[in-house]
């Protein structure tokens, strides 16, 4: 690891990245690649550029505690939502300020409880896209703005803001509607790069969050990652990740101290989405305890982040290290949330410039957007679906299984409501996929991985083993100037994902269940039937 960091300095990729040169990542000069670079290297400077928003920032803090609003809810996909999760875990609700809910989901059950529980005088809606035109944001938000309107009239407008770039479709609905407040975030900041911009602060600021603070330790941490030499906590922790992955070992397991465990899932889609194409890349492993040297492959490294008073097992971290699996051990401070986004912020451009690929593009999440769109359209002329799932069985969970090499992972990709029962049940199913043969695992929500690590399950190394998790919808709730229904929509966009991966030649088995009140304990007996020998 050390050789790798000390050649990336030799190359001086430190000095390459702050002077926004595309060739750190093998981009040619005026090549489409090199323009497609320059246009998202904004992160960098996000402790200057954010200084002008920042009052119309602190405004809005005052104002939801001054109206006392009690609930905020943000409406968002991939970058735009999964720093808000961070933030509210992290730091909590200060007094008077309202309870955050993050929507990221077109599973009907999940918003039409939301929208029970809320109180419309007292509600907040966050409407987060950078393109301004993500399909779920946008259906939620219709939904979401027929419902105040129905309550509130043409007060609506009072309970949604708006962050989105420049010019899209979002801003302009918003002006439209008479949004609150509307936050154009600067065009050269991609999603997943986007933690400390406005994406990350107007949420942070609603809960009462120490958003001064965030600001100052991610420009702290840039300043840190500026020194060429291995004091760059940037640099190390980027090298690591290359190295690792150019050894076989692309697997990162993160461990994380339980006060900061909601990081995962940012890192997950950080990592997992800027690296994983063209037949490479690093893949997080989250949200999993854990275990011996004896259940894990040669595939897997090791990240610890602790706190100063809150860390993972360390008596199992050196087991591991002892056993010859490589470990990073990274430190944070509890107000150091700031600088730990910047340091995997510059770390991930790194490991890119380790790998020789460009972390900033996405190329392959388009695809299932595309088949979803002629699925709904086929739906539209049919009033149906062609698929007709059978049973699932666990003789083809046992044939799938019996396909895993050596390297490979399991992807569990759910499209089931968000329940505990759900996340329990994959959860005790990943712990003995893994003792059993030693394969690592993800778990995966959809639609929301679709915008994290869906570009790596298609654009990463072809050693994705996915199950696909689907039941039957209760009712059909539709969406507001759309043809179809919440459920319909959720059905193509697992459909669709299906068939990208398929045409990747990944292995894909689909487990349909009738009910899914009923589908985490059929989940379990499935698996427990096919790995019992």
């Amino acid at each position: 690891m050390k050789t790798l960091s000390d050649r990336l300095l030799h190359d001086e990729v430190v000095e390459k990245i702050w002077k926004r040169d595309p060739s750190t990542w093998k981009a040619a000069p005026g090549s489409a690649d090199a323009k497609s670079i320059e246009s998202r290297l904004g992160w960098l400077d996000v402790g200057t550029t954010m200084k002008p928003h920042m009052p119309a920032v602190h405004r809005l803090r005052e104002q939801v505690r001054d109206e006392k609003f009690e609930a905020a809810c943000l409406l968002g996909m991939g970058g735009s939502s999964l720093c808000a999760e961070v933030l509210r875990a992290v730091f909590g609700v200060a007094e008077g300020h309202p309870q955050l809910y993050v929507l990221d989901t077109t599973d009907e059950q999940t918003l039409t409880a939301a929208a029970a529980r809320m109180n419309p005088a007292r509600t907040l809606f966050i409407v987060a896209s950078k393109s301004g035109g993500t399909v779920e944001v946008a259906s939620m938000e219709r939904f979401f703005w027929s419902k105040m309107s129905e309550a509130r009239g043409a007060e609506a407008g009072r309970h949604f803001v708006a962050i989105t770039d420049p010019g899209t479709a979002l801003q302009s609905l918003a002006e439209q509607r008479g949004y609150r407040e509307i936050f154009i975030n600067p065009p050269d900041i991609g999603g997943r790069f986007s933690a400390l911009s406005l994406f990350g602060l107007v949420p942070a600021a609603v809960i009462g969050a120490p958003v001064d603070a965030l600001l100052a330790g991610g420009a702290a941490m840039a300043e840190g990652c500026r020194q060429h030499n291995h004091t760059n906590a940037g640099l190390e922790l980027g090298a690591f990740i290359g190295a690792a992955a150019l050894e076989g070992r692309d697997k990162l397991t993160v461990a994380l101290a339980p006060s900061f465990a909601a990081l995962g899932l940012w890192i997950e889609q950080l990592v997992a989405e800027s690296t994983g194409k063209h037949g490479k890349g690093s893949l997080p492993v989250v949200d999993e305890p854990l275990g011996h040297p004896q259940d894990y492959g040669n595939d897997r490294a090791f990240v610890s982040v602790a706190s100063e008073s809150d860390q993972p097992d360390e008596g199992r971290l050196s087991a591991l290290e002892a056993a010859g699996h490589p470990v990073l051990r990274l430190s944070m401070r509890h107000d150091g949330l700031g600088a730990e986004f910047f340091r995997w912020e510059f770390a991930t451009a790194v490991a890119g410039a380790a790998l020789g690929l460009n972390p900033f593009d996405e190329p392959n999440v388009s695809e299932a957007k595309e088949k979803t769109t002629a699925l709904l359209a086929a739906y539209a002329a049919k009033g149906r679906f062609d698929d007709q799932p059978g049973a699932p069985s666990a003789a083809a969970v046992r044939q799938t299984l019996a396909s895993i090499r050596p390297d490979d992972y399991v992807a569990f990709l759910s499209y089931l409501p968000g329940t505990s029962e759900i996340e329990d049940a994959v959860a005790e199913i990943r712990v003995a996929i893994r003792a059993r043969i030693k394969a690592a695992s993800t778990f995966g929500v959809g639609p929301r991985y679709l915008h994290s690590t869906g570009q790596y399950h298609k654009g990463g190394p072809n050693t994705c083993v996915a199950f696909v998790l689907t039941a039957d919808d209760e009712s059909a709730t539709p969406i507001p100037e759309a043809d179809y229904s919440f459920a319909v929509l959720k059905r193509a966009q697992a459909l669709g994902d299906v068939q990208a991966l398929e045409a990747h030649g990944r292995r894909v088995l689909r487990l349909h269940f009738k009910n899914a009140s009923t589908a985490a304990a059929e989940l379990k007996r499935l698996f427990t039937d096919a790995m019992t020998d």
